[in-house]
């Protein structure tokens, strides 16, 4: 099972060579099985990589994101096939009942406003009762956009009054970075179950390529959440990023077993499909929020 995430930091080279990914700067060679690798985060621009790696990396579905100058989640390497039965996926996923996806994205507001009160009450916030207040109110397919009231009293609480997420400070930086990770986890589970991401429950943005992966992932983004409110950063540098990955290998609840962020991804992403195909919302696995770990 694959469990590490790799970051370049340096200029270098990346190749393949006999199952391995060997990376070469100026002053050492290192090499990794591929079957080690979950996910490899390309930071510097500075860095090449060959075709036989790339194509070696998206058979055996390893997330693998570059960065751009400033060393910021860009892009990411996303596989026409991620599964072998995609044709059947694409089809279904283009037939889904819209009251099944709507009952679904009903239930992922409600467990991400949940989680948000989750993490107020371990911080003894006194704004907890009005997040669950929320959640009583939450109608079909939040109509009436209960989680973007939710959103604003919970930032502010978490972060304070003036706190906004428009604002261009390291806590945002941070919590944009923790963002885009999560996401691509996201994007990954998705593409390897044979599904598009770009047609979402709810988000139908047409600029935005990762419409299902924003609507899978808002229940998991109170994780990240708590992080930077740990961190609590003066900067976001090359520390705080590693600090944030840590994330990725955390051990949370889910389905009765402990697992890492990573597993708990797919294990949800497969409970949401198949409460979609089945038309049964009782269907979807939550992850437990341990906000100690």
């Amino acid at each position: 099972m694959s469990w590490r995430t790799v970051v370049v930091t340096k200029p270098s080279k990346l190749d393949y060579t006999m199952g391995y990914m060997t990376v070469r700067d100026v002053d050492n060679t290192v090499k990794i099985h591929l079957s080690e690798i979950s996910i490899l985060i390309i930071e510097n621009t500075a860095c090449s990589i060959t075709c036989a790696l790339l194509s070696e990396l998206d058979l055996k579905k390893i997330k693998v994101i570059f960065c751009d100058a400033k060393r910021n989640p860009q892009s990411e390497l996303v596989s026409y096939y991620g599964s072998h039965d995609c044709s059947q996926k694409l089809k279904n996923q283009m037939a889904w009942p819209e009251i099944s996806k709507q009952q679904v994205w009903t239930v992922i507001v409600a467990q991400k406003i949940k989680n948000q009160a989750a993490l107020l009450d371990f911080y003894k916030l006194e704004e907890v009762p009005l997040l669950e207040s929320y959640v009583e109110e939450l109608e079909f397919n939040d109509v009436t956009n209960r989680e973007g009231h939710a959103a604003k009293v919970y930032f502010n609480s978490l972060f304070g009054k003036r706190f906004t997420r428009s604002d261009d400070i390291p806590t945002n930086a941070a919590l944009n970075y923790g963002y885009s990770i999560i996401l691509s986890c996201f994007n990954r589970e998705i593409v390897s179950s044979g599904y598009l991401t770009q047609l979402g429950l709810f988000h139908g943005n047409m600029f935005n390529q990762f419409n299902l992966s924003c609507d899978l992932m808002e229940p998991f983004r109170p994780f990240v959440d708590n992080l930077v409110k740990n961190m609590e950063p003066k900067e976001f540098d090359k520390n705080e990023k590693q600090t944030i990955l840590t994330l990725l290998n955390k051990e949370i609840i889910i389905d009765g077993r402990t697992n890492t962020m990573i597993n708990a991804i797919k294990i949800y992403c497969k409970s949401i499909f198949s409460a979609i195909e089945e038309n049964d919302v009782s269907l979807i696995k939550f992850p437990t929020m341990n906000y100690e770990l």
